[in-house]
């Protein structure tokens, strides 16, 4: 289980150096051609693009992409006879779309497509979808020492450390609500501002002499990062209360 998982991690980061998998304000979107045919893509775009300045280009099917329509990943929306998943990897504007189309607004824009007066695609999932369960080897106990040790002096990692954290930066509860929450843990040290400070035994190069770290390097493992998120994986995400109502 943690060789295969160890791999999932590489794969992550093995489209490229991890310094380049930095907001860049674009992405590319791969989705068969059924759905891009259907016109979904074509009004989905232009409004995601247009509350985040985001820039999505559309990948052939089959090819590389940050971002995949089709069959795995998480269910996202059904429609034409299908349920139809998204499934991203680390680049962060892919896990922004990814945000977005599981929020209220992307739902609702789903829900809003139609040809000729009637709706396409439904965010309101009624097929049976089977879900593969995902779990963790870690040692929980551990790993809750390891994020306070590691991660506590800019997350507030538990009620331990609660008034110890940089305000600013989320709380580990709070990224628990995320639906690709465990992706952003299996891939932080690609996601800005951890590079500039974290090493990850066997995976990361060595800091460039020029640019040290600007802080005391957070050092883990990949069996240290499993715990890590076993111990997230069983803590109950935050309570945001329900979605602000505007009329």
């Amino acid at each position: 289980m943690r060789w295969n998982w160890a791999v999932r991690v590489l794969a992550l980061v093995a489209a490229g150096p991890l310094s380049a998998q930095e907001a860049d304000k674009r992405l590319t979107l791969a989705a068969p051609k059924t759905l891009t045919e259907s016109g979904l893509i074509d009004f989905l775009v232009p409004r995601f693009s247009l509350k985040t300045s985001i820039r999505i280009t559309l990948a052939p099917e089959g090819a590389g992409a940050d971002a995949v329509l089709g069959d795995e990943g998480v269910a996202a929306f059904e429609g034409l006879d299908q349920v139809w998943h998204l499934d991203v990897g680390a680049d962060p504007d892919a896990q922004r779309f990814a945000d977005w189309l599981m929020s209220d607004v992307g739902r609702g824009t789903v829900d809003q497509f139609a040809v000729d007066g009637t709706a396409v695609f439904s965010s309101s999932l009624t097929q049976l979808v089977e879900v593969a369960e995902v779990s963790y080897d870690g040692d929980a106990a551990r790993g809750a020492e390891l994020a306070l040790e590691r991660c506590g002096r800019c997350h507030v990692v538990s009620e331990e450390n609660r008034m110890k954290a940089i305000g600013s930066t989320p709380s580990f509860a709070v990224l628990r609500t995320l639906p690709n929450w465990d992706g952003r843990f299996l891939a932080f040290y690609t996601l800005n501002p951890h590079p500039a400070f974290t090493q990850v035994a066997e995976v990361t190069p060595p800091f460039d002499q020029s640019r040290p770290s600007p802080i005391e390097p957070v050092r883990i493992t990949l069996d240290e990062l499993e715990d890590v998120l076993s111990f997230v994986a069983a803590m109950p995400p935050a309570d945001l209360g329900a979605p602000v109502q505007s009329r």
